[in-house]
């Protein structure tokens, strides 16, 4: 499960890529403190590389579902901070990826951000499902 904040932008885009990238071996979940809406930013720049996260929705932790992961992922200080306490035997890790959602400039600079940071959490994603296959 990837958690952040709001659960609109970079735990959004983790979801999409680890479904993609991580078939067979990750089913991708994502939550976050609060649900605020999938970012139309966010939804554009997984549509330039080929993902759609369209039909997602922003949802807030269900910590009954929290239960049932294998691992929580946190990618902002705020999530990782107030993140409900994971029961023993559930792997956590943290992936402190900056928030394109406060970025400011024109357009081009703003949507700069948001590939910014789509392309280290596939980086992330990557080198993660790399481990997982290392394993089997």
């Amino acid at each position: 499960m990837f958690l952040c904040t709001g659960n609109s932008c970079r735990s959004q885009m983790a979801e999409g890529l680890a479904r993609d990238l991580g078939k067979g071996l990750i089913d991708a979940q994502s939550a976050g403190l609060m649900a605020a809406g999938v970012n139309p930013r966010a939804i554009r720049v997984m549509q330039e590389i080929g993902i759609d996260i369209s039909g997602q929705r922003s949802k807030t932790i269900d910590e009954q579902q929290l239960r049932t992961m294998d691992v929580v992922i946190t990618l902002c200080v705020h999530a990782e901070g107030s993140c409900p306490w994971t029961p023993p035997g559930i792997r956590r890790l943290h992936w402190p990826i900056k928030d394109p959602v406060g970025a400011i400039g024109t357009e081009e600079e703003i949507m700069a951000e948001f590939r910014r940071a789509r392309d280290e959490i596939r980086g992330q994603i990557t080198e993660y499902i790399k481990g997982l296959k290392k394993e089997r």
